[in-house]
């Protein structure tokens, strides 16, 4: 399929909560263990909006079927044509409502978390949407290593990491942290600072 590249200058709708919702639907009822959910996706594209210019850089269709897992054979892995084009129109739609929200006061930017209601109060839980960052990382693995290596950058990438990667190598001290709601409640308000940092800073490649 020939995806449309992604117009920045383009004005698209926000997704409402029900088109977001539906979105989900929509990628959840794919087959597949690569699919994403609607708060990876949202992590997914703030990478691409906030990191090295890879939009610039990349066809849609290099980045885009990464959202379902990769394109296969006919309208795979959609039942239909219709049902994939459908799903990128929203997936650009809701890029372009991320990047409007960057490019305003950080109070407007709402990323997509979980967050849980308990009796102790509000906790929230950026897994999957960290997890999505860095599958954006993935894309530009040379640029994003120099921020992970940069002496500004790279503490301020750990709760990223800590939270969306695969828990390999982690230290047991690192582990107690992710068991506990309260510390991923701080790692997830974290990145919410990380990415209005990335965004004020606009860095096109490597940190300085």
């Amino acid at each position: 399929m020939d995806y449309p590249q992604y117009d920045p200058q383009l004005d698209t709708q926000a997704l409402d909560d029900a088109e977001l919702e539906a979105l989900d639907d929509l990628l959840q009822a794919l087959p597949g263990e690569e699919v994403m959910n609607v708060e990876a996706l949202d992590g997914y594209l703030t990478a691409l909006l906030v990191g090295p210019p890879v939009l610039a850089r990349l066809r849609t269709a290099d980045w885009l079927p990464q959202v379902w897992g990769g394109d296969g054979e006919g309208s795979a892995p959609f039942p239909s044509q219709k049902q994939r084009k459908r799903a990128a129109m929203l997936v650009l739609r809701h890029l372009h409502a991320i990047q409007k929200q960057l490019q305003g006061p950080p109070e407007d930017w709402q990323p997509v978390f979980s967050i849980a209601e308990t009796d102790t109060g509000e906790w929230v839980d950026a897994e999957d949407w960290c997890a999505g960052f860095l599958q954006a990382a993935v894309l530009d693995s040379e640029a994003w290593g120099a921020f992970f290596d940069d002496p500004r950058w790279g503490p301020a990438l750990v709760p990223v990491a800590l939270l969306g990667g695969d828990g390999a190598g982690l230290s047991d001290a690192d582990r107690a942290r992710l068991a506990d709601p309260k510390e991923r409640d701080a790692l997830s308000r974290a990145v919410v600072d990380l990415v209005l940092a990335l965004q004020a800073s606009r860095a096109p490649a490597v940190p300085s």
